[in-house]
């Protein structure tokens, strides 16, 4: 009989009613991470318009510029916050995002934007690898699946709520202030800076939950989690995964080692360069050649210095199988949530306001049903299959297909809004299934570093060249539509991911219970 994550002990089956109020501040925190990274959807077309920018540039403002680097410091502040107060961390992140997020307000170029968008990735980095670990010590294992997609429909209420919020704000302060506004502000720079604002009071309010005891749940030994060295070795895996000392952290072990790494270096520069001599865009290129560089890297060492860790996470068939098809779903859901809200615009003329109500509402009404779906459904399959959670995802990788591809070739608004509304709520449904899946996995020492290695997929695959690729097909065929169906291409390797982790997911439960 396959291992069920029922048989595994449970210390307690009672959830005190201060998880849950715990559970309600993050699920706020995630709801702001969202606004403020979402919120461009909403102004895209704007920026576009008075920065000179493509959808190309578009997509990788989204994606690439916020993603890369989100990936990469995910790993050590992973790392950092399995080891120190993750409270604390998740505090200091938040004011971080919210800083840069008010900062893009004041952006006068491509460039500033840029800049700024990558510091918004550094700061949210830190929000998941805590909330992770922080729900998965608040909650017993037969509701953590639920538990994550409560705290993870803040995703979708967020991205909904950046278009309603968003919108009003442009359309009042364009309305008020026709060639500027205070401190010269034309309406999408005043929506960033005002989104922004709220994060900085949250952070305060974050400082005061308590601490819970690392894996008390999980009927094993507890432990503080609170590492004198933590902060050493944050910075230690920051060196290992910022180019060039990442050559440094090579050569420590050994010459093969570093002759391996120079080699992978100099492959990913050419891959990089022969592509963007042929598409264009150099920066995207060079942004996602340093993003798959420097996880070799972070692998590499990890393999070294932490095998236990590196065998329940990179060396396991199951676990990477699922970053694989988590990456699928995002592929396609990060396209169709950051391009609906510009090709409503465009091709149905919506208002500013229209699109916060008849995209935005309804983006977050299908996100927070798909993922609150997902997580009942995936809890109740896990009784049954050893690989019951990770089965939903079928639900987000098949269902998608027929929604976007009716929905972006319908010349009616009506037919689109209802698609895409139910394309959201498919996509949605992967999010908690699959991250409790993988949190099943692995030891409870471990779940902040995995749930960085589960966020690479998502960011350096699914958001890092979803939009991006979406928007290159739109600036060069001139059809939206075209580059947004173009990301149902993740389907065929999503699904052979999944019957990756089928075959494979009772013997790595196994192994981690």
């Amino acid at each position: 009989m396959e291992a069920r994550e029922e048989d595994q002990h449970e210390v307690s089956d009672r959830v005190p009613a201060y998880s849950w109020y715990a559970l309600g501040v993050l699920f706020l925190v995630y709801l702001v991470n969202f606004v403020d990274r979402q919120i461009l959807s909403i102004l895209a077309n704007d920026i576009g318009r008075d920065l000179g920018i493509d959808d190309a540039q578009l997509g990788f403002l989204y994606g690439t510029a916020f993603a890369i680097f989100y990936a990469l410091f995910g790993i050590p502040l992973g790392r950092l916050a399995d080891g120190w107060h993750r409270l604390r961390l998740l505090s200091l992140g938040l004011t971080l995002w919210s800083a840069m997020t008010i900062l893009s307000g004041a952006a006068k170029n491509f460039t500033t934007l840029t800049v700024a968008r990558i510091g918004v990735g550094v700061g949210e980095a830190s929000a998941n690898p805590c909330a992770y670990s922080l729900i998965s010590d608040w909650f017993p294992a037969r509701l953590r699946a639920t538990a994550l997609s409560l705290y993870a429909s803040g995703l979708f209420v967020g991205s909904g709520l950046s278009l309603v919020i968003g919108g009003a704000i442009v359309e009042t302060w364009n309305s008020a202030w026709p060639m500027g506004g205070p401190l010269g502000l034309v309406g999408w720079q005043a929506a960033f800076v005002i989104v922004g604002l709220p994060g900085l009071l949250l952070a305060i309010w974050v400082l005061t939950l308590k601490e819970p005891v690392r894996g008390a749940l999980d009927g094993g030994a507890s432990v503080s989690g609170n590492n004198p060295r933590a902060w050493q070795e944050f910075l230690s895996q920051t060196v290992q995964i910022v180019p060039p000392f990442t050559l440094l952290g090579a050569a420590r072990r050994g010459h093969r080692a570093l002759a391996i790494n120079l080699a992978v270096a100099l492959l990913l520069a050419i891959v990089a360069w022969l592509a963007s001599a042929i598409f264009g865009n150099l920066a995207q290129f060079i942004f996602v050649g340093v993003g798959f560089y420097a996880t070799f890297s972070w692998a590499s060492a990890l393999r070294s210095s932490d095998r236990e860790t590196f065998a329940f996470t990179w060396g396991s068939a199951a676990f990477t199988g699922i970053v694989l098809v988590y990456a699928a779903v995002c592929y396609i859901g990060y396209t169709i949530t950051y391009w609906a809200a510009p090709y409503a615009e465009r091709t149905f003329a919506f208002s500013k306001t229209e699109l916060g109500m008849v995209v935005g509402a309804p983006n977050a009404l299908g996100g927070f049903i798909g993922v609150i779906l997902g997580g009942w459904l995936a809890d109740r399959l896990s009784r049954h299959y050893a690989s019951g959670r990770v089965m939903v995802s079928l639900i987000a990788l098949v269902g998608s297909v027929p929604l976007i591809l009716v929905g972006y070739s319908t010349s009616s608004g009506t037919v689109f809004l209802v698609c895409n509304f139910l394309a959201q709520a498919a996509t949605a449904s992967a999010l908690g299934a699959c991250a409790a899946a993988s949190q099943a996995l692995v030891k409870p020492h471990m779940r902040g570093t995995a749930t960085a290695i589960f966020l690479l997929g998502a960011t350096l695959l699914g958001l890092g060249l979803g939009p991006f690729v979406a928007g290159y097909i739109s600036t060069s065929s001139g059809e939206l539509s075209l580059g947004v169906m173009s990301s149902l291409v993740a389907v065929v390797p999503g699904l052979v991911a999944l019957t990756l982790v089928v075959r494979r997911y009772g013997r790595a439960f196994a192994a981690a219970a």
